[in-house]
Parts: C-alpha cells; structure tokens; sequence
C-alpha cells in the first residue's frame, strides 16, 4: 500500500537524522525505486541499512550501475538520487539565495544571503539528472559543466562550487554487484 509523503513506516527516521533535511526525500519511495533498479539489473535488493543516508547512497550506486551497464537509469531511482544530493546541498549551504533546478525531478532554494520573494530568481543553477549527478559526486568540476554548457548559472551568487562535490565518488560506485 502506497504511503502519504511523510506517512510511511519510517517517516519518523527521515526527521531524526540531524543535519539532513528530510524535504524532498522519501526514505520508503526512495528504497522501492533503488529495487526497481537493482531488479532490473539483475541485482538483489538492497540489503543496507534503512535510513536516509543507507538508502541516499544505494540510490546513488543504482543510478550509477545502470549508466555503467550501458542503460538509462530508471526515473524513480534517478529522483531518488537527485534529492538525496539536493537535500545535502540544503543541509550544507542552508539558505534561499540561489535556486538549483534539475527539471524534471527537483527544484531546492538554498545558499544563505538575500533572498527572492517575487517573480524568477536572481540566482538560478539548472542542469539535467546526470549532470546534477556528477557534479554532486565529483565526476564533473563545476568550471567544465558551465564550460560545455551542460550547467546553466545565471546571477551573481549561482556559482555553488563551494558546496561541491556533495559525496564522494566512490558512493556512487555500485558496491560489489
């Protein structure tokens, strides 16, 4: 039976994690997407822990052993991974400067400072799944996705270099399957 966001079983776990917000990620949503995806690669379940760190990073080595079996990551655990990293970004650089888009999946606020109120942000980043991804891992320097266009950073403050990468690579390296 399909849970309310913030109503599953373990809904209180996602809050008493210091640190990492639990905005925008789903523990349980995020676990059956991660199957999905290991299913479909031949893989087990995911038997690590079942919390919002635990499952983060399976997320992120699913998306990953999908892109390296040569296939396109399937959404749910592609958004899984997505919001796992942007709800670190938020838990690193608090704040509602900068707007970070990865369309279609998510959208946070974040970077203290001056924020917007009204109408299109000053300071947009936006860039796709994957991209957002390597970024978020290391794979990508900032300087090189603004480079090639692959990021798009408009405003004075949208340079969140900073904050990255968000997790090692290795954590996005499938683990033994």
């Amino acid at each position: 039976m399909a849970h309310a966001r913030g109503r599953g079983p373990r809904a209180g776990l996602r809050l008493a994690l210091p640190g990492v917000p639990a905005r925008g990620f789903d523990v349980d949503r995020a676990l059956a997407a991660v199957n999905e995806q290991r299913s479909a690669l031949g893989h087990p379940p995911f038997a690590g822990p079942v919390t919002l760190r635990g499952v983060g990073q399976a997320s992120l080595a699913a998306v990953a052993a999908a892109s390296g079996a040569g296939q396109q990551p399937q959404r749910g655990a592609l958004r899984a991974a997505v919001s796992y990293t942007l709800s670190l970004l938020t838990a690193q650089a608090p704040g509602r400067t900068v707007e970070v888009r990865i369309p279609p999946l998510a959208a946070v606020q974040c970077v203290p400072g001056p924020r917007h109120t009204r109408g299109t942000p000053p300071n947009v980043v936006e860039t796709d799944p994957l991209t957002w991804l390597e970024l978020a891992t290391g794979q990508l320097a900032w300087s090189a996705g603004v480079a090639s266009g692959r990021v798009r950073a408009s405003g004075q403050r949208a340079d969140i270099s900073a904050y990255l990468p968000l997790v090692s690579a290795d954590t996005a390296r499938p683990a033994g399957n």
